[in-house]
């Protein structure tokens, strides 16, 4: 039956223009699920809801977490839902399966204090002499960070920036982000000053804004990782705690505390549903418990 997960795979990348990694997850995720499924003597034509239910309490047995069991449900149901779309199949036994109950949990932030800390010596660093190469490398790095908290791209978003994103002036950037939804996002003049200075460097035929010897030809979002963990330590913050999706928190949730409406951050962040950017709402929470407690007539008794 691999031809036909083969054949939902080549859908989602051509109609719905998943992203290489969510490819790579299915991949994995319907793998798994269809090796299940031929263990029990089963075709993926014909195995009942039994079997996915089974599936899933096997994941549950192996102490994967709710919200991995949920990404597997996910994909075989929307596996399934190919199948009887197309006529493959006539029934869904995904369809009264219950996803498994996730909490989830509060992203990971950073104080604006500890932002500001990781900021001031990556610039410090960038306005070193030094070596050549490693002087570029501390020059990048300001440039991609400046950028990240500026704007809470995602990783796959910054490093993979064309340098004809950068509007005139640098004061916009244009973004590609999932299924191939393009939006424009604001910078501000730190990040501004940032990519101008970082683009005098480049060379005049680079069509990237982080070019690389890859053979994607950008920088690799791992090692932008690597370098912002290692500039965390040298700053004293743990590098456990550092990584380029919690620049992309801090964002979203300092613009929160600061008084930004929760749809605009959404559209900044590129979220197609609102619902994933409300797990953001803890800082209003936070917010609005501390207007209480400040102007409450009672809040001191």
């Amino acid at each position: 039956m691999s031809h036909l997960v083969g054949a939902f795979l080549e859908m989602m990348s051509a109609e719905r223009g998943a992203a290489a990694n969510t490819i790579a997850a299915y991949r994995r995720d319907l793998s798994n699920y269809a090796g299940f499924v031929a263990a029990k003597k089963q075709s993926l034509l014909d195995c009942p809801r039994e079997t996915v239910t089974a599936y899933l309490d096997g994941l549950k047995a192996e102490g994967l977490s709710a919200s991995s069991s949920a990404r597997h449900l996910s994909a075989i149901r929307q596996f399934h839902k190919f199948l009887c779309a197309d006529g493959i199949r006539g029934d869904d036994p995904t369809r009264i399966v219950p996803s498994p109950k996730t909490r989830r949990p509060l992203p990971k932030v950073l104080s604006v204090a500890e932002v500001d800390k990781l900021l001031s010596l990556a610039e410090a660093e960038a306005n070193e002499a030094g070596e050549p190469a490693r002087q570029e490398a501390s020059r990048r790095l300001y440039c991609l960070l400046e950028m990240l908290y500026a704007t809470g791209l995602r990783v796959s978003e910054l490093v993979a920036l064309k340098r004809a994103a950068v509007m005139r002036e640098s004061s916009f950037i244009t973004v590609v982000g999932k299924g191939q939804k393009e939006r424009v996002v604001p910078m501000n003049d730190r990040a501004r000053d940032a990519v101008r200075a970082w683009v005098k460097t480049l060379p005049k035929d680079s069509p990237w804004l982080f070019p690389a010897n890859g053979e994607s030809g950008h920088l690799a979002r791992q090692v932008f990782g690597r370098d912002l963990k290692s500039l965390a330590a040298r700053a004293g913050i743990s590098s456990a705690r550092v990584a380029p999706h919690v620049l992309r928190h801090a964002f979203a949730s300092h613009l929160l505390a600061g008084g930004a409406d929760l749809r605009v951050v959404q559209m900044l962040l590129g979220h197609a549903d609102i619902s994933t950017t409300q797990i953001y709402t803890h800082v209003l929470d936070e917010k609005l418990r501390n207007l209480v407690e400040t102007h409450h007539p009672l809040a001191g008794e």
